[in-house]
């Protein structure tokens, strides 16, 4: 079972809904939190939706550069605390870059819609439980975002798949870890947290 209690407190929610992966996290830690967090993610945002109109036929097309340049854009502003009044709209942004990225790369691809619904699931399915976690003050464990690769981590496997010529064989089994990841820890996790923390939470966040 996961030790909820051990788990340590994010710097801030807006921080932990980021998703970062060790490469993004890598980043920010040159930066020590001095970069404004939402005009580098902006950019990101408008660089990546240029390459993917750009290049996304073709499996050697710009859009394989959409992560490194997302990466690079976006990573560095990691550390910072988020507490700017519209920081908020970092983790959406992320987001729609990576769920747009892997939509996109998926139909260009031809992935079957089943293998790419999958996908898109596990990802969406992280994000919902680590908002609702984080609601509820149970906090995943830092090792997850490690495991589950981050928003960069994922679209770099997105982009290796198109590099090699095997986007559906990488969705699938991308999918397959994901759910597997993702489901166990959940599951794991909230059988370990008591009831009672819960619902107390809930009813100081309603009053």
């Amino acid at each position: 079972m996961i030790s909820v209690a051990m788990t340590p407190v994010p710097r801030s929610s807006v921080v932990a809904y980021r998703d970062d992966g060790p490469l993004s996290r890598g980043m920010g830690a040159m930066v020590a939190g001095q970069l404004p967090p939402l005009p580098p993610a902006i950019a990101g945002a408008f660089v990546t939706g240029v390459l993917l109109v750009v290049g996304i036929g073709a499996a050697d097309g710009l859009a394989v550069f959409a992560p490194v340049v997302t990466l690079l854009l976006a990573g560095p502003g990691s550390s910072h605390r988020h507490d700017g009044r519209l920081d908020w709209l970092v983790p959406p942004i992320l987001r729609l870059i990576e769920y747009g990225f892997v939509a996109c790369v998926g139909f260009a691809h031809g992935v079957s819609v089943g293998v790419l619904f999958a996908l898109l699931g596990a990802i969406a399915f992280h994000h919902y439980d680590t908002v609702y976690r984080v609601r509820q003050r149970v906090y995943p464990p830092p090792w997850l975002a490690r495991a589950g690769l981050g928003w960069d981590g994922r679209m770099l496997v997105v982009a290796f798949g198109g590099l090699i010529h095997a986007v559906e064989p990488v969705y699938a089994l991308l999918a397959i870890y994901l759910w597997g990841l993702f489901g166990w820890e959940s599951l794991t996790c909230w059988l370990a947290t008591p009831a009672a923390g819960v619902e107390a939470t809930d009813h100081g966040t309603n009053d």
